[in-house]
């Protein structure tokens, strides 16, 4: 006999949730709040300090070039990454249904691969001594390029590698997305005459637009913490222009022993990220109630 809390289905689910909750405040409230209390404190981690770490990185011209430096890496690597997996996603869905489980699994090895793992890869292409790129290059007669002491190149390495890692992300959804959508509105667009790109701008991508959007905010808030790639590439080099907020918090925290100081740079993204996210999902939300 059950006893008579438990025959209660609303306190049933509140019992289901328990251990979710119990994940939820150990993994994400806590380090939050925890990572909050320790930017308020001086380096020795002994005094209050208020926000003076904060006002310490505002007068730093590093961290404001790491403020670029984020910026542009989440915005460039992101419009390819999107670009790049739509473009996968619409050949994809063209081939018929029995050919495309082989050509999905191939395109999601990249993503599928540890990403510092396939960075040590890429890193063996790029490294100055023994460049495979470099070597075909100067058999083509092209003289090599410091794909990562030079900071263009070092730029153009980290985005080329983390949109190699994202696009399939973006592929699996859009494909998904893509095979959601009714075959009886391509059909009567067709009666009407409409062509193949009249169809997509108006019927794919406004059928697609939710799953654009959620997958750029994800897409963002991945790319913007990033610090696998950087770190085995360039290690934030040359001269601190490859560095992302990941990789400066750790250079600054743990490898130069200011925990607190560290904690101010990884917390600064965090008031972005939030305002990002509510205008992105409060027009999912209102794309989706006018659809309903």
């Amino acid at each position: 006999m059950l006893p008579p809390l438990l025959r209660r289905k609303p306190a049933v689910a509140v019992l289901m949730c328990v251990p979710l909750f119990g994940l939820i405040l150990g993994l994400v409230a806590y380090p939050f709040f925890h990572a909050l209390f320790l930017a308020t404190l001086n380096k020795a981690e002994t005094a209050f300090v208020g926000l003076d770490n904060f006002s310490f990185l505002f007068g730093r011209q590093t961290f404001w070039m790491v403020v670029r430096q984020s910026l542009l890496f989440a915005l460039v690597a992101v419009v390819f990454k999107a670009l790049i997996g739509l473009a996968a996603a619409h050949a994809i869905n063209t081939i018929p249904t029995k050919g495309q489980r082989k050509w999905r699994g191939m395109m999601l090895i990249p993503w599928v691969i540890p990403p510092a793992l396939s960075t040590l890869g890429w890193w063996w292409l790029f490294e100055p001594t023994y460049s495979a790129i470099n070597w075909g290059l100067t058999k083509l007669a092209v003289p090599a390029v410091p794909w990562l002491s030079d900071t263009f190149w070092a730029r153009f390495s980290i985005i080329l590698v983390n949109v190699w890692v994202g696009a399939p992300f973006f592929l699996i959804m859009y494909l998904a997305a893509l095979k959601s959508i009714p075959g009886e509105l391509y059909e009567a667009a067709e009666m009407d005459g409409a062509g193949p790109w009249q169809k997509f701008f108006y019927i794919t991508l406004p059928m697609i637009r939710n799953i654009i959007a959620i997958t750029t905010l994800f897409s963002i808030i991945v790319t913007l913490a990033n610090f696998d790639i950087v770190r085995v590439l360039t290690q934030g080099g040359p001269l601190n222009t490859t560095h992302l907020f990941a990789t400066y918090a750790f250079r600054v925290g743990i490898e130069s022993g200011d925990i607190p100081l560290g904690a101010a740079v990884s917390l600064f993204m965090f008031p972005m990220l939030a305002i990002l996210a509510f205008i992105i999902l409060r027009n999912v939300r209102r794309r989706a109630a006018s659809l309903a």
